[in-house]
């Protein structure tokens, strides 16, 4: 675990994940999990005769995937403090396959926890085709290295 304040991260950086293969397999469990057992998930056939002529996977779970494959590093500084302006830009079938791209776009103060700030993330998850699937915003509430008294946190402070 690497520890990384408010302060230490920059606007306009980006990373990259690995990329995950949608399987049938994934889509099943999700239904199971979620009780969405819809027909534009579980009947092939029926499939056939709609728009996308094949199944594709709950927008849910392509959100799940999505964070996962983000989720490599654990920051201890930093945790989750939502997603805002999600959106399921093109369906995802299987055997696509995912890989995401996170853009920090703003950091700004936080206003009910001042030894805080929160990081503002485009999270963009594109298929094996270069389109993108799902866009959202993913904030994160992220300590600050001098906390607003002025003083770094105890963590950061070395014993002398």
């Amino acid at each position: 675990m690497r520890s990384q304040y408010f302060e230490e991260y920059e606007v306009g950086s980006t990373r990259e994940t690995m990329g995950r293969t949608m399987t049938e397999t994934d889509i099943v469990l999700h239904a199971g999990q979620s009780g969405d057992f819809y027909p534009h998930h579980m009947d092939a056939e029926w499939c056939k005769a709609q728009e996308f002529g094949q199944r594709m996977a709950h927008a849910t779970l392509v959100f799940t995937m999505a964070v996962g494959l983000t989720a490599g590093e654990v920051n201890p500084e930093a945790f989750s403090y939502g997603y805002d302006r999600l959106r399921f830009v093109k369906p995802v079938f299987i055997g696509d396959t995912l890989h995401v791209r996170v853009t920090l776009k703003e950091k700004r103060d936080s206003p009910k926890r001042p030894d805080y700030g929160i990081v503002v993330e485009l999270v963009e998850a594109f298929n094996q085709h270069l389109e993108v699937v799902l866009a959202c915003e993913h904030l994160l509430m992220v300590r600050k290295k001098v906390k607003a008294s002025g003083q770094e946190p105890e963590s950061t402070r070395r014993e002398g």
